[in-house]
């Protein structure tokens, strides 16, 4: 590869990496042809886009993104790809549910949010992740519920207070 090649491709992976706070960084190797496609065309429907990388190059666009993937440098040994989504537990639900058929993709790294997870240990906490739609939707919903409390005991309040009117209007003098 051409070193032009080589730096219009860390741009372009410095970009990426400036432009999402959610990259998974994963060990795709040993699968066969199927197995790979299969995994490319359910990363397709999710929305995560699935890159072959090599880790030098990967290594310096980390470095020219202005974040701290520092902790991440330990991970970029053998085969390397990246998983990049718009939300941070997509992939690791990605990977959870493919992991069904085969024992890859295996789970190096993540960085979420400008926190760092190593191992594929740090999967399951990876799916614990809420989302920032899922988080407003908590938010909201807690701050609902007093107030639907307080709605739903001044109708039935009403109701009591509209049925002893009516029992001592009917009552006799």
């Amino acid at each position: 590869m051409r070193k032009e090649d080589k730096n219009q491709l860390i741009d372009t992976l410095t970009e990426e990496l400036k432009a999402n706070n959610y990259l998974y960084i994963t060990d795709i190797s040993d699968m066969n042809v199927e197995a790979t496609n299969r995994l490319r065309r359910l990363c397709f429907k999710r929305e995560v886009k699935l890159l072959v990388v090599k880790n030098t190059l990967l290594h310096k666009a980390m470095e020219n993104s202005g974040k701290d993937f520092s902790p991440l440098y330990n991970v970029l040994k053998g085969h390397t790809s990246i998983m990049i989504a718009a939300q941070g537990n997509i992939p690791a639900k990605l990977i959870k549910e493919f992991r069904k058929s085969t024992d890859k993709p295996q789970l190096k790294g993540a960085y979420i949010e400008e926190m760092t997870f190593i191992g594929d240990k740090e999967l399951d906490a990876l799916i614990a992740i809420k989302s920032k739609n899922e988080l407003i939707a908590d938010v909201v919903a807690l701050l609902m519920s007093p107030a639907k409390n307080v709605i739903s005991s001044l109708q039935s309040g009403g109701q009591t207070l509209s049925g002893v009117l009516k029992t001592l209007s009917e009552r006799p003098e």
